[in-house]
């Protein structure tokens, strides 16, 4: 069964990426979105855990907050609008949101 992990704290204030990576499944994807953007920041430790899975992991990013943020998306994670975003929840068997 595959799951959207959708994530929205800021992996520099709490461990919810690290925790949500230790259990991420191999048809599991993640969302970023809110404050989580910030595990895009260049030559961060939170960059660096999911660069680290970079052939197996899906990940996401909501494009709206990583431009209100200012931040570059790395060419392996894919900018989704809210649209896709839907799409994305449904496409999945479930969605965990990390609160």
């Amino acid at each position: 069964m595959s799951t959207l992990h959708v994530l929205s704290h800021s992996p520099f204030t709490d461990n919810r990426l690290t925790s949500c990576l230790r259990l991420l499944g191999a048809q599991d994807a993640i969302l970023l979105c809110g404050d989580a953007v910030y595990a895009l920041q260049p030559n961060s430790a939170p960059l660096n855990a999911l660069a680290a899975r970079v052939d197996t992991l899906r990940l996401f990013v909501l494009a709206e907050d990583s431009q209100a943020r200012g931040l570059q998306v790395p060419d392996w994670v894919k900018s989704v609008d809210y649209p896709e975003f839907v799409e994305l929840s449904i496409h999945y068997d479930k969605v965990n949101t990390w609160l």
